[in-house]
């Protein structure tokens, strides 16, 4: 008797793998762009890992997303090959991200409950571990640059809603009246999710993955990164998912990795996503892919938690490892191009 059952807890065990590894094999779960040999400088970027089937690969909107993505990398090369930071790169690189409408940040945000787009947004060092993040804000225009501002201007990590708006307008950054973000699209997709279930909120399997993150390591061997998101449409009023929490969705240290995340927020803050990706890293002497790879496709993935990292180790190397059909992405290094993709089936070029 409790043979048979090792053996058909054995199944059980092999089944979810197997499973995860279909996922990897159907979708392209990893994938280790060339950066060239000594890079000085590396960037990497997500646009979210949703929204683009392969029958839209040849739209006009999609041919306008990579245009943005080829923006958003070559604003944060501007910087890094001048020397700038890697908080500096990734600022400038989100923003281009944050003002397009073709993703879940800044002016493209989804809507929640009340037809309001709320932002998150957070940033790491690597060299010294500081933070800054924002949540709940609806008046920013740009909450990565705010994330940027507790990190480098106040004693805290994170900041909520009406007192991160006033914070931000107290710095002078850019405040905008909250109509400023709403656009034809989700306002359309807010009422669209209204009519299919009514009275009923979004909940962690109803998800719109188009936050956008990037990852850098600059010419002083520093790593950083950065993640921006609106959440999910129709989400419930005040509720606030993986990336403004360090370590969550957002992580970087120059002993192990800089990691940004996208998917189904409540699973990457209960499996802390980033900080374990970095930890296998530093303290079991895992590959990054292979530490990306343990979190993504065999521990969030068999119990329904999807979603994708772009990941950057201190050599400059990066991975992308995605368990949904698409992976908006992006790389740019001292050696190499701005390339860019937007479907799991794509090659990054």
């Amino acid at each position: 008797m409790k043979t048979i059952i090792q053996t058909r807890f054995l199944i059980a065990i092999l089944s979810v793998f197997a499973g995860a590894v279909q996922a990897a094999e159907n979708y392209g779960a990893t994938e280790v762009p060339d950066v060239g040999k000594s890079p000085r400088w590396v960037i990497a970027i997500h646009g979210g890992a949703g929204g683009t089937e392969p029958a839209d690969l040849g739209t006009e909107k999609a041919s306008r997303t990579r245009d943005d993505l080829r923006e958003a990398l070559e604003a944060g090369a501007a910087i890094l090959e001048n020397g700038g930071t890697g908080a500096e790169a990734i600022e400038a690189a989100l923003r281009v991200m944050e003002d397009s409408v073709h993703f879940n940040a800044g002016r493209g945000a989804v809507l929640d409950e009340h037809g309001v787009a709320r932002h998150d947004a957070s940033i790491m060092r690597g060299e010294d571990y500081a933070a800054g993040a924002i949540a709940g804000s609806s008046r920013i225009r740009n909450p990565i640059t705010a994330a940027r501002a507790v990190m480098e201007q106040t004693q805290n990590v994170m900041l909520h809603g009406g007192g991160a708006d006033w914070f931000a307008a107290k710095q002078g950054l850019d405040v905008v009246n909250p109509l400023y973000f709403i656009t034809e699209e989700r306002r359309n997709q807010l009422l669209e999710k209204r009519a299919e279930n009514p009275d009923t909120v979004a909940d962690a399997a109803d998800s719109y993955f188009g936050t956008v993150g990037a990852v850098v390591l600059d010419k002083h061997g520093n790593l950083a990164a950065g993640t921006s998101t609106g959440g999910r449409s129709n989400k419930r009023f005040g509720r606030i998912g993986d990336t403004p929490v360090i370590g969550a969705g957002t992580y970087a240290s120059n002993q192990s990795c800089a990691v940004s995340g996208t998917g189904h927020g409540e699973y990457f803050m209960r499996w802390t996503v980033a900080r374990d990706i970095c930890a296998l890293v530093e303290f079991k002497d895992e590959s990054l892919k292979d530490a990306a790879e343990a979190l993504i496709v065999q521990t969030l993935l068999p119990v329904d938690g999807y979603g994708a990292v772009i990941a950057m180790d201190p050599s400059g190397k990066v991975v992308f490892v995605s368990t949904t059909a698409n992976l908006k992405r992006g790389v740019m290094s001292s050696s190499t191009p701005a390339r860019v993709a937007i479907n799991a089936a794509e090659e990054v070029n």
